[in-house]
């Protein structure tokens, strides 16, 4: 708050005016006391709103309703004087902070249980201010005000009384005046249409998803005022980083048709608040609490006898009434006013904060654990300096996987030869590895979620090196069944923690985009890769040195887990599904060895149908139960959300085709074009660099400013178009056959695995992101299984199927992935003066 100065007067009404708190759209707020000492806030009308009739009329009849409202979530109304010379309002005064600079200069996103309370009590606001028969018009974060006992609302009912000046010409000429704030207005709002209650309860949804995300609903406006409510009338909004839990409320409110949104009665029913804990952690509470104290003992110092100061002040946070409506920071009076549009700007995500996403182990109540507060600016602490050479090291452990299941692959005739095994006691020996990891994939990311996403990749990574160093030293098939079948189970570990650590670590969506770039080009590009180094690994050295060569690459992986991994398990109070992990790893697990088993024992047999048809129940009783359940191990909007399932689906599909391209171009290269294996391998390296290019350089780039639809069904087509290209392949021909065909394919899986895996890991919280990973990479692991067994041994035959299932893929993807993408509006839709 700032020292009153000459032109300010000394008493307003009953009340002794001591400070000055900021200034808001209406006019002057002054900190003021009563004759019995109660401090309140109060507002003083702008002269030039004080000249017209009708706003007098509009005010006193606002100022009457608000009475009506009451205090319990809101300021109350406690005194007013529509008829004086210059119209004032007192409020209740409420010492605490404006949820913006909490989120955005304090503390970072709010946590899952806080924004559960902030949403309920928001909600009953909203609810008693309807019920007074107003509309708020102008719910944002600098008008919730965060204390010790919840959050409150202000600022309710008054802007309507200056809803009809703003229509006339000539006052919105002079003020430039924009009703509401652009980044917490309503589709309605922003076209201009008349206001029901919903409006307020839209509002309601982009103030969740800045708590809980620290973002604003439709991202940067650094395309303009006229873009970016083309998106807010136009375009779904991106709920990355919202809490599971919230998801599907939040995206209630958020419905582009008013009628279809939930009343503020419905939200309170749904976010009822656990009565027996603290709405925040007890250290933030502390701060808040010692901050009340400073400001309700405030005493005006001894007037300076200095010349008035002229140059710009900006207030503190202390009372949310004391920022402009458009959101900016309070200025003095005697500069001109910031322009109307400055809508409150967001809060990059940082993992090393006191909380957000993942926030870290909270503070219980009482704790003496300091909260970190902001960066030497002031402004909010930078993002974690290691985070980008964190993410080769969960490159590198990703590719490890991958090179584990290719090293075998490629080892295999050798392996045969030097153990003496028959050929079908290799069969199990393959089998064993992909049915234990498919069918952990799902524990690895509920175990995620319950122990920490760096952990479980720590320990994934210890038993693959473990796991590893018993393949290479085995001799017998027993033995190197039992270590196969170690490597598959924690590489299903290692997986979905990995996954989880890019989905959480990057959310700044230009970082996002470079981050999943990097991931993509491992996952659909890095079994060809594997095969090619494992391929060259075996014509140079030992098979069973070959299978030691994991051993480095997961020593090498640690260290870096150790030394440069940041990750914090975010609050949880999840429990072990054992339902869950009996009905998702059961019906994987049989899903999996009924696929493999399948071309040898006919698909017609009583065993194949049994696996076959248990393991669908199995999926759909899994399914049912992460829905129906209140603490699933895979939050229920990945099955509920039309653009993740899509996205799962997309991916499964894409999965199989890619993995049938590697298998059938394997035998193309070897069997026709006469290449050994190890040069096989590395003629398919073209191909890996055209995914990487598509991943790292096209879609990573294009993720934050193109629809994800789009950039999927581009990637998806070119993959199909690569693969057709393909079927024709009668003879040996390398260069002007196959490599073309190999790039373009190679180019559109590279484009279309960036937003997939985006999107499908997107719209939670990071509580579930573990849990969200394990479904991806299940996805994955399936269409993997699917692409094995439907290999038909003819290539042409297999890349029709492959180009057939990507086709669906397209299909899916364009018909469930919805469009998000900031778009530029064709022609203005709100003109502003100034």
């Amino acid at each position: 708050m700032d020292q009153l100065i000459a032109e300010d007067p000394h008493s307003i009404g009953p009340y002794r005016l001591i400070a000055r708190l900021g200034e808001g759209g209406m006019g002057l707020v002054y900190l003021g006391r009563s004759e019995g000492g109660r401090t309140v806030a109060v507002k003083v009308v702008q002269a030039e709103y004080a000249g017209h009739p009708e706003f007098r009329r509009r005010f006193a009849r606002e100022v009457a309703a608000a009475r009506r409202v009451g205090g319990s979530c809101t300021a109350a109304v406690l005194d007013a004087d529509p008829g004086a010379a210059v119209p004032w309002v007192a409020t209740q005064y409420i010492p605490g902070p404006d949820l913006h600079a909490v989120v955005a200069r304090q503390f970072g996103p709010l946590p899952e249980y806080s924004v559960h309370t902030l949403a309920n009590r928001l909600a009953l606001a909203l609810r008693a201010v309807h019920e007074a028969g107003l509309i708020h018009r102008d719910l944002k974060p600098s008008n919730v005000l965060v204390t010790v006992d919840g959050p409150r609302v202000i600022d309710f009912g008054i802007a309507r009384a200056m809803d009809s000046l703003a229509e006339e010409h000539s006052l919105h000429t002079r003020t430039g005046m924009l009703i509401g704030s652009p980044g917490f207005m309503s589709p309605e709002q922003v076209r201009g249409l008349e206001l029901t209650p919903a409006s307020d309860v839209f509002c309601l949804g982009a103030v969740l998803v800045y708590a809980a995300t620290g973002r604003l609903l439709f991202g940067a406006t650094d395309t303009g005022l006229n873009a970016h409510l083309f998106r807010v009338a136009e375009d779904e909004a991106d709920l990355t980083g919202v809490p599971d839990a919230l998801l599907d409320l939040v995206r209630d409110c958020l419905h582009k048709d008013p009628a279809r949104r939930p009343t503020p009665a419905e939200v309170a029913r749904r976010t009822t608040p656990d009565q027996a804990e603290e709405w925040l952690p007890g250290a933030v509470l502390a701060q808040l609490g010692r901050h009340a104290a400073r400001l309700l003992d405030y005493a005006p110092p001894a007037p300076a006898q200095a010349p008035l100061q002229t140059t710009p002040q900006t207030t503190p946070q202390a009372h949310a009434g004391e920022r402009d409506r458009d959101g900016a920071p309070a200025r003095d009076r005697s500069v001109p006013l910031p322009p109307a549009y400055a809508p409150t700007a967001p809060a990059p995500f940082d993992p090393s904060r006191g909380f957000g996403p993942p926030p870290g182990p909270l503070p219980a109540a009482g704790s003496a654990t300091p909260v970190p507060g902001p960066g030497p600016d002031g402004g909010p602490q930078p993002p974690h300096p290691r985070r980008w050479w964190g993410l080769a090291v969960i490159a590198l452990a990703q590719l490890l996987v991958l090179m584990q299941a290719a090293n075998f692959t490629m080892a295999i005739p050798a392996v045969q030869a030097d153990l003496h095994l028959s050929y079908g006691s290799l069969g199990p020996m393959v089998d064993a590895y992909y049915i234990a990891f498919g069918a952990v994939l799902l524990i690895g990311g509920h175990l995620a979620d319950l122990v920490g996403r760096k952990q479980t990749l720590v320990i994934g990574l210890f038993g693959c090196a473990a796991a590893a160093a018993l393949a290479g030293s085995a001799g017998d098939s027993g033995t190197l069944t039992a270590a196969r079948v170690l490597q598959g189970a924690f590489g299903a570990l290692l997986t979905p923690a990995a996954l989880a650590l890019v989905a959480d670590g990057f959310t700044d969506p230009r970082e996002r985009g470079r981050a999943f770039g990097v991931y993509a080009a491992i996952a659909g590009g890095g079994t060809a890769f594997a095969l090619a180094v494992s391929g060259w690994l075996l014509g140079t050295l030992a098979w069973r040195v070959s299978l030691y060569a994991v051993v480095p690459l997961a020593v090498i992986a640690l260290i870096g887990a150790f030394t440069l991994l940041d990750d914090r398990p975010a609050r949880t109070r999840g429990r072990f599904d054992p339902l869950g992990v009996l009905l998702g790893s059961g019906g994987v697990a049989a899903l999996t060895y009924g696929l493999s088993s399948a071309p040898s024992r006919g698909w017609a047999t009583p065993l194949t149908l049994i696996l076959l048809g248990g393991s669908v129940l199995l999926l759909v009783g899994f399914v049912t139960w992460q829905i129906a359940s209140a603490d699933p191990m895979v939050a229920s909007s990945v099955f509920r959300d039309p653009s993740r399932l899509g996205s799962l689906l997309s991916l499964s599909l894409a999965a199989a085709a890619t993995f049938t391209l590697y298998l059938a171009l394997s035998t193309y290269l070897q069997a026709v074009c006469g290449f050994p294996p190890q040069t096989a391998g590395l003629a398919m390296l073209p191909m890996v660099g055209a995914t990487v290019i598509g991943s790292t350089q096209v879609s990573a780039r294009l993720l934050r400013r193109t629809a994800p639809r789009v950039l999927t069904v581009v990637g998806l087509v070119l993959t199909a178009v690569g693969l057709l290209l393909l079927t024709g392949l009668e003879d040996g021909s390398y260069a002007s056959g196959a490599l073309p065909g190999m790039v373009l394919a190679g180019l559109g899986i590279g484009i279309a695995f960036v937003p997939v895996l985006a999107t499908a890991t997107g719209g939670g919280g990071p509580e579930r992101s573990g849990g969200a990973a394990g479904a991806v990479t299940t996805a994955q692991e399936v269409g993997t299984a699917f692409g094995a067994a439907l290999l038909v041994g003819h290539t042409a035959v297999t890349l029709w199927w492959a180009a057939g299932a990507v086709i669906v893929a397209v299909l899916i993807a364009a018909l469930t992935i919805r469009t998000g993408a900031p778009r530029r509006p064709a022609a203005p839709l709100l003109a502003t003066d100034g």
